[in-house]
């Protein structure tokens, strides 16, 4: 799969050859020419996996400061070429001077914060839809009407402990209807409110796992684009703590992860063989259930979403990348507001 996004290539066909053409890319699968891209239109490349690049389409990426990264297959942040002429320095700094700035850290925390309410909101209207019980139904719409007015409320806020005031209670709404989207009649997958470290039933265990996928994600696109994972805005600084990426990741959760949790065991296809139950009350899954998670979680990746912003079909697995992408833009200066993905 190769797909051109705000100047930057992502090629994910394993076993591609990119190579210089004159002023010309071209990617080749089994010696087969499949695309071509001139040069000029290039900001840099995201590789998957088993991709490989000429080492004159390298030289001449560095001696124009066109970055190349690295990744694995499944997303996780391997390396990055930046040649002499990279801003790297510069985008960091101006991440930096931004968190100095209160009006600035408080506008993209609000928007972070209202991408996160609105894909909520569109994962409990969504339920609602599908929903048999009527007593279902009507929780749930009422919980979408409570998570509408926080976003006008939203629009309001200008300190930075109002918008996280706002966002945790945001949460507590949605998680308070988050069993009402759990259809099987099962008490193994009772979900009575979110818990973690650890988790303590067979719902959250598999949220946290997912969660805990998704961060790698958000941090491997943060260190694509050249912005220091640690250093975010809605969630405070902590030593160890990927601020950025959790920040990246809020809007996210709904769409991602929330969603095939819901889908794998709606499904039926986890079930209570796919889970341990530890000393103490931990639940985790097994390793059939983590097969299974790791399986739907790569398979969502792949499903192309309308991203609201660049207003064309984007492989969900690239939507980290391309929200980097937007913070650094917004942070640079280039855009006046950082925009957040939203689903309807």
């Amino acid at each position: 799969m190769l797909k051109q996004l705000l100047n930057t290539l992502f090629v994910q066909t394993q076993g591609a050859y990119l190579r210089l053409d004159h002023e010309t890319l071209k990617l080749e699968v089994e010696r087969q020419v499949k695309a071509q891209v001139p040069l000029q239109h290039l900001g840099g490349m995201v590789l998957f996996g088993n991709v490989m690049v000429s080492p004159f389409l390298l030289h001449r990426c560095a001696d124009d400061g066109r970055f190349v990264v690295w990744m694995t297959q499944s997303g996780r942040f391997r390396c990055r070429l930046a040649g002499p002429t990279s801003g790297n320095v510069l985008l960091r700094k101006a991440q930096y001077d931004a968190h100095a700035d209160p009006g600035v850290t408080a506008g993209i925390a609000r928007n972070v914060v209202a991408g996160k309410v609105r894909n909520c909101r569109a994962v409990i209207q969504r339920a609602a839809r599908e929903s048999d019980p009527e007593a279902a139904r009507a929780a749930l719409g009422h919980g979408a009407h409570q998570l509408a007015a926080i976003l006008r409320a939203l629009g309001q806020a200008y300190s930075l402990d109002d918008i996280r005031g706002m966002e945790g209670q945001a949460g507590r709404i949605y998680f308070e209807n988050f069993s009402h989207m759990v259809r099987v009649e099962d008490e193994a997958f009772a979900f009575r409110g979110r818990n973690r470290r650890p988790p303590r039933d067979r719902v959250n265990a598999v949220l946290s796992f997912l969660y805990a996928l998704l961060v790698g994600d958000c941090v491997a696109a943060c260190e694509g684009v050249g912005l220091d994972p640690q250093f975010g805005y809605l969630h405070a600084l902590r030593s160890g703590r990927s601020s950025l990426a959790l920040d990246l990741l809020e809007e996210l959760r709904p769409v991602v992860a929330d969603r095939l949790t819901l889908a794998l065991i709606n499904r039926r296809q986890l079930t209570g063989r796919d889970f341990d139950e530890q000393p103490g009350g931990a639940v985790h899954l097994n390793d059939s259930g983590r097969k299974t998670v790791l399986t739907g979680y790569q398979k969502r990746k792949q499903e192309e979403v309308a991203h609201n912003v660049l207003g064309q079909q984007v492989p969900l697995g690239l939507v980290p990348h391309v929200q980097a992408r937007l913070l650094a833009r917004h942070l640079r200066g280039d855009t006046e507001a950082y925009s957040p993905f939203t689903i309807r």
